[in-house]
C-alpha cells in the first residue's frame, strides 16, 4: 500500500487563553472608571442618529461550523461483527460473507478477493481522485478491450462497448442494497481500519463513502458520439503511439477529460449502464447515509 501524506493531519497549534483574560479584565476597569467618572458630569446631550450602515455584500459570509464526529454513523444500519479477525486476516470472513451476498460463482468471476478490505477502502477513495489504479481495484478487469470507431483523429466510444459491462451491471442490479449495507455495516470495523491506515487518523470511512457516492451520482450524461483521442506513450525512446494492448484513450472534450476517475468509468460503460448503475448508487447511498436497514 503506497505511503500516503499526512501533513493534513497534524494537530492544531496551541494557543493559550491568558492574553484573552487580560484584556476583559483591562476593558472591565475602564468601563467601571468611566461610569464613576460620569456621575460627577452634565449628562451629555442625545446622540445624533444615524442611517445604519449599508452592509457589505461583496464579504464572504462566515465559513459554516466544522462538523465534529462520523456524520453518517453505521450503527443504525447493523451490528459490526463481534468475531471479525484482524484486518491482514479478514479475507476469508470477508469472502464468506461475499458469497452468501452475491453467490461463489459471482464472487470468483467478478470480484478480487485478496485483500479485499484494503482494495475496496483504497479504490472508493481514490474514485473522486484523477486516477484510480486498476491494481488496487477490488473487481476484475472488464474482459475484451474498449472498443471504438473512426480512424485517424475523428474516433469515437462504440455504442456497442457498453456490453462489455453488461455482465457487471446486471450482478449490481440484482444485489439487494438492504442486504449489502448490512454485511457492509458487519464488516465496517476492516474498512476503518483500513482507511486510518491510508492516513486519515480519526476520519470516518463511512463518511468519506457518502460523500463518494454523491461524487459519482453527478456524473453528467453526455450525448453521443463520445470523441476520444489516442494518446502518446512516453518511452525511453520517445513518444510512440503504441497499438493494443498498449493503448491509452483521452476524451477530446476537456471538460469530460477533467472529471475524476470514477466518473470516466461511468461514461465509458455508455448512457445505459451508467443510468442503471447510478439508480443502484442512489439506492445504497440511501441505505448508508440514513440507517433504513434497521428501520424496516
Amino acid at each position: 500500500m503506497p505511503d500516503r501524506d499526512t501533513a493534513d493531519f497534524r494537530p492544531a497549534t496551541r494557543s493559550s487563553a491568558w492574553p484573552t483574560v487580560i484584556v476583559i479584565v483591562v476593558l472591565l476597569g475602564a468601563a467601571f472608571a468611566w461610569w464613576r467618572w460620569s456621575q460627577d458630569k452634565e449628562a451629555p446631550p442625545p446622540p445624533v442618529v444615524s442611517a445604519p450602515p449599508v452592509p457589505d455584500v461583496s464579504a464572504p459570509p462566515p465559513p459554516p461550523p466544522v462538523a465534529t464526529g462520523p456524520q453518517n454513523p453505521v450503527d443504525a444500519l447493523a451490528a459490526p461483527d463481534a468475531k471479525l479477525p484482524p484486518l491482514k486476516d479478514s479475507d476469508a470472513a470477508v469472502t464468506a460473507e461475499l458469497d452468501q451476498l452475491l453467490g461463489k460463482k459471482a464472487v470468483g468471476g467478478f470480484l478480487q478477493t485478496d485483500g479485499f478490505a484494503r482494495r475496496f477502502v483504497a479504490t472508493v477513495d481514490n474514485l473522486p481522485r484523477n486516477e484510480a489504479p486498476a491494481r488496487m481495484w477490488p473487481v476484475q478487469p472488464t474482459p475484451s478491450h474498449f472498443a471504438v470507431q473512426g480512424d485517424g483523429e475523428a474516433r469515437s466510444i462504440d455504442p456497442d462497448n457498453g456490453a462489455r459491462y453488461t455482465p457487471f451491471v446486471l450482478l449490481v442490479e440484482s444485489v439487494d442494497m438492504k442486504k449489502a449495507a448490512a454485511v457492509y455495516a458487519r464488516l465496517y470495523p476492516l474498512f476503518q481500519q483500513a482507511y486510518e491506515e491510508l492516513g486519515y487518523p480519526g476520519k470516518y470511512f463511512n463518511d468519506r463513502m457518502v460523500a463518494v457516492l454523491d461524487h459519482l451520482l453527478k456524473t453528467p450524461e453526455p450525448p453521443g458520439p463520445i470523441q476520444v483521442k489516442l494518446m502518446e506513450i512516453k518511452t525511453d525512446s520517445g513518444a510512440v503511439n503504441f497499438e493494443r494492448p498498449w493503448v491509452h484513450y483521452e476524451f477530446v472534450d476537456p471538460q469530460l477529460e477533467s472529471l475524476s476517475a470514477g466518473q470516466k468509468m461511468l461514461i465509458r460503460m455508455g448512457p445505459v449502464n451508467e443510468r442503471r448503475l447510478k439508480a443502484k448508487l442512489a439506492d445504497l447511498r440511501h441505505q448508508l447515509a440514513t440507517g433504513e436497514v434497521a428501520k424496516k
